[in-house]
């Protein structure tokens, strides 16, 4: 059995949207947790196993396995299709390159931009945002997706950020393209709608 912990509007909202992408609604059990917002709204939820108290958390046969990137690889590999290139092909490991470039350094070098924060050692060890970005562009002058000429779980991933700090989006019209495109995926349109409607409930 599998169960995704999921609140409503926050990173688990990606894991979503790769579920309806995957076709995979009546495989997985939803469950929404309430988690600490940045407004000061929300708490943690005991009923979370997640050991910080965060989402998404995906529970297979009672192994609780934490981070997107992980959850993404995990259940792309248990059911393989058009999101993910066959386990163990060499376009499987630049997939995995790019879920794990995206938390080890896409999203941190986000975070310090946004909070003023320089150091001699992050820009060595993470680079900074001007240069993901130029990764990202440098890979959809090849595109149209990160992987080539299909949308994949990289895309999925890879454009949240931009998707839900608009303000970080650069000035640059193949990224803003591609944003837009994974942001108009049905899948995702339809995670945000039962947000949405979880939410207001």
């Amino acid at each position: 059995m599998l169960t995704l912990y999921h609140s409503p509007q926050s990173r688990s909202s990606a894991i979503l949207a790769l579920i309806h992408e995957m076709g995979i609604e009546d495989r997985i059990e939803v469950r929404r947790v309430t988690i600490p917002r940045m407004d000061g709204t929300g708490a943690h939820d005991p009923a979370n196993p997640h050991p910080e108290g965060k989402v998404p958390v995906l529970v297979h046969s009672g192994q609780v396995i934490t981070e997107r990137a992980a959850i993404i690889l995990h259940l792309t590999s248990l059911f393989p299709g058009p999101m993910a290139p066959a386990v163990g092909s060499p376009e499987w490991g630049a997939l995995a390159g790019w879920l794990a470039w995206y938390q080890g350094v896409l999203e941190p070098v986000m975070i310090f931009e946004a909070a003023g924060i320089v150091h001699d050692w992050l820009g060595l060890t993470f680079r900074d945002h001007k240069t993901a970005i130029a990764r990202l562009h440098r890979a959809l002058e090849r595109g149209p997706w990160l992987m080539g000429g299909a949308f994949s779980a990289a895309d999925l991933l890879l454009h949240t950020p931009y998707a839900w700090f608009k303000d970080a989006l650069p000035d640059d019209p193949l990224i803003r393209d591609w944003v837009a495109r994974c942001m108009a995926r049905p899948a995702r349109l339809q995670a945000i709608a039962e947000d949405a409607g979880a939410v207001a409930a």
